[in-house]
């Protein structure tokens, strides 16, 4: 058996160099578990929080928590916005989402009432009725899901019926087809049995939970591990054949 053949410097150099890339994304993801575990305490304790006045929320904001509040306005009942992404129910459906006009404010709040289920169908859900009068709203005032990349421009803009869809809620889009300015957040109302709506808002940090942060992690430690051990295996000691006695 021949010893240990030295492998090529450029062959432990590139090996280094990848064994120390997927450390360092491996570390990344743990860094992004800690901070979606943080993230969602802060969620779960605003929505055991008492609701505060929407404007005094806006007046002295919580850095880095979100705001329970309650809000006064109405309904612009014939401007609803279905986001067709469904996560609740394999049947489909659509996250329902409402401006609310609040007295003497120019800026919509866009109200999401949360997830309608659909009937297995590709028909859009049925939207039950909206309160014609002032109503009083409590929830959490919360950044929008993402908008992604949106293949094909603005959806909104090319239809001219009510309900609109799209697969993506971009609020300067939705303040465009409004044609009023939008406050940069959203109003995820408070669970409700009585209600029809699923109302779930974990929105993007549901998404990407941090078991699956950790997942990833495990997976690029592997690479690194895998790196460094095919530069040993292609190194190791071969066995040489034996000659034949004569």
């Amino acid at each position: 058996m021949s010893g240990w053949r030295r492998p090529a410097w450029w062959a432990v150099l590139l090996t280094l160099a990848g064994a120390l890339l997927f450390l360092r994304l491996g570390v990344w993801q743990l860094h992004r578990a800690d901070e979606k575990e943080a993230l969602l305490r802060r969620y779960a304790a605003a929505q055991a929080a008492p609701p505060q006045d929407f404007a005094q929320a806006l007046r002295a904001p919580a850095a880095g928590a979100f705001a329970r509040v309650r809000v006064r306005g109405r309904y612009l009942a014939d401007r609803v916005y279905l986001l067709d992404n469904p996560r609740h129910d394999r049947r489909g459906g659509a996250e329902v989402y409402v401006p609310l006009q609040l007295a003497g404010d120019e800026r919509l709040l866009l109200a999401d009432l949360g997830f309608l289920p659909g009937d297995g169908t590709d028909r859009a859900p049925q939207l039950p009725p909206l309160p014609a009068g002032e109503v009083e709203l409590h929830g959490l005032y919360l950044p929008p899901p993402g908008a992604g990349f949106e293949m094909g421009g603005d959806a909104l803009a090319r239809q001219s019926r009510w309900p609109k869809t799209s697969i993506y809620l971009d609020l300067a889009e939705v303040a465009r087809d409004l044609g009023r300015p939008l406050y940069p957040r959203v109003l995820a109302l408070d669970a409700d049995p009585a209600s029809i709506y699923v109302r779930e808002h974990a929105y993007d940090f549901s998404a990407m939970p941090p078991a699956r942060h950790r997942a990833y992690a495990f997976q690029w430690f592997s690479f690194a591990v895998a790196a460094v051990a095919i530069l040993v295996i292609l190194h190791r000691p071969r066995r040489t054949p034996r000659m034949p006695d004569r």
